[in-house]
């Protein structure tokens, strides 16, 4: 049977995963494609609805990111979203223009509850919105079924042609019954079933590898992050001993993880796989000399890694497969998936390494979001330590480390990460001890990273010249948007005197209080 999907078309919005993500938690699977997509295409998909996402121009502007008339006619309903609102009207013959005052942050929205749309949904309700444009008149055949004090028109619906247009973004938490409206769509207006779940994915996916790859071998690269494990673990599961791990310790992982990494992978772990370990520490470094540009440490790091790996594959000889890690946020933001910029290069995704002998490359989460993964990880028996390991960039600490990188700053920024981790997880496991249950600033990732500047302090009476230390900790869901975490003051001092009394080469401890946007979590 063929598996029901909804798909996102994206204009170039910055909520474009988050669209998709809200769809799937509503156990309905949705693939994001770009406004560039042939319509042809769309129709051999066969979805069972279409959201348009918000994006950053406006729709009447020479050369803006637009739609076919066709798309509205296919008879799939269609959820436009803020830039995918005005866009449908637009298309379809009413009028968008420049609003009066910029409408921006969370905004009382009133709605009209008899709308499919709202069901459920109460008549007054607090949503995001984040617009410069309004539509100052729907197309023939819409209604409005929601406003705001600044927008006549939050919402219209056409019922009878399926289409159905929110101005503000749903997608966000801010958006308080976001989530009802995303599954009133996909569940209620588009019919869908809502059978997509982790169990079932953990069991096809096995099958496919075994099909697939009959009594082939196949060979994986294994970081020891969440997604390479949970790789790792499907693959050992349908195929064992075919299959063979290089773990490539390229010296920039966190204290004591290159260990880890090969009690749970290695000979005495509890997969049936062949492990091979690699260290590489002085190789990176001597690399890495000088070296201070971002996306230059990247590109060096990743080369390097092909280079280590090329060499291991050349010993173990011709595979028939080589398996990768990739998710599908990777596969996003590098640009393959949507239409939004890319935003970082991802080692994984894109050029394949021409030096192994394979014949074909395996993905078997290129289509999970990162908890979906850890779902997965979960339903497959891996350690709930190493599936709730916090999110570890694949350049390591080389992106944790601004400037140049060595050895020294390396063992500098392990030191304090591994104090600064420690404290935390106390801190909140005490708090639960007395409470019953995790504290609310229990951070969903917290790091410490090593900032470029050095600093004048005193101690024990004499003049030092350190370096200063930033911390890091956010709340996320989804890791596409975080706010930095409220993490008790006495805790952050406790860090602080102990990460400048026990690591040598510090004076100075900052904590980063940025979100996302505008920031990155990482801190390069």
């Amino acid at each position: 049977m063929e598996q029901e999907k909804v798909i996102v078309i994206d204009f170039g919005g910055q909520y474009n995963q988050l669209v998709a993500r809200r769809v799937r938690e509503n156990n309905v699977y949705c693939e994001i494609y770009s406004y560039r997509t042939d319509l042809s295409k769309i129709k051999e998909m066969n979805p069972k609805g279409i959201i348009l996402t918000g994006g950053p121009n406006s729709v009447y502007e020479e050369g803006a990111a637009t739609c076919s008339r066709e798309l509205f006619e296919l008879g799939i309903p269609v959820l436009g979203l803020c830039y995918g609102a005005q866009l449908m009207m637009h298309v379809l013959g009413g009028k968008v223009e420049r609003a009066a005052d910029r409408e921006y942050g969370k905004t009382e929205c009133h709605t009209d509850t008899s709308s499919a749309l709202f069901a459920d949904v109460h008549e007054t309700t607090t949503v995001w919105m984040s617009h410069f444009d309004y539509i100052s008149q729907m197309a023939d055949g819409f209604r409005e079924v929601a406003h705001t004090d600044n927008c006549p028109v939050a919402a219209a619906e056409n019922p009878e042609a399926g289409l159905y247009a929110i101005q503000f973004h749903p997608e966000v938490l801010h958006s308080v019954e976001g989530n009802k409206m995303l599954r009133n769509f996909v569940r209620n207006i588009c019919g869908c079933a809502g059978t997509w779940k982790m169990d079932s994915f953990v069991e096809t996916t096995i099958k496919e590898i075994r099909q697939k790859v009959g009594d082939g071998k196949v060979l994986l690269a294994l970081s020891g992050g969440v997604d390479s494990s949970v790789a790792a673990g499907l693959l050992a599961k349908a195929i064992g001993k075919q299959l063979t791990c290089v773990f490539v310790d390229h010296g920039l992982l966190r204290k004591n993880e290159g260990d880890e990494v090969e009690a749970v992978f290695g000979e005495k772990g509890q997969f049936d796989l062949n492990f091979i370990r690699v260290n590489a520490q002085d190789r990176y470094y001597a690399k890495l000399a000088g070296v201070t540009e971002p996306e230059a440490k990247r590109k060096i790091i990743g080369e390097e890694f092909i280079r280590v790996f090329e060499e291991e594959a050349k010993k173990i000889g011709a595979v028939d497969y080589l398996a990768q890690g990739t998710i599908y946020p990777d596969v996003v933001e590098s640009g393959l998936g949507g239409e939004s910029a890319v935003i970082k290069s991802h080692h994984n995704v894109g050029g394949l390494p021409d030096f192994v002998d394979f014949k074909e490359i395996i993905e078997p989460l290129r289509n999970l979001f990162k908890d979906e993964v850890r779902n997965a990880g979960l339903e497959l028996g891996i350690p709930e330590r190493l599936v709730f390991r916090q999110p570890f960039p694949g350049p390591g600490l080389g992106i944790r480390i601004i400037g140049e990188v060595n050895a020294k700053k390396v063992a500098i920024v392990q030191d304090a990460d591994a104090i600064y981790r420690e404290e935390v997880d106390r801190a909140a496991e005490e708090y639960k001890k007395a409470n019953g249950q995790a504290p609310s600033w229990k951070p969903d990732q917290y790091f410490a990273a090593l900032t470029n500047m050095r600093s004048v302090g005193v101690m024990g009476d004499e003049r030092t010249y350190d370096y200063a230390v930033a911390l890091r900790a956010v709340k996320t869901i989804d890791f596409m948007t975080a706010e930095a975490a409220d993490l008790p003051f006495e805790v952050l001092q406790k860090v602080m005197s102990r990460i400048i009394n026990e690591v040598r080469g510090v004076n100075r401890v900052f904590y980063d209080l940025t979100s996302k946007p505008p920031g990155t979590i990482e801190m390069e």
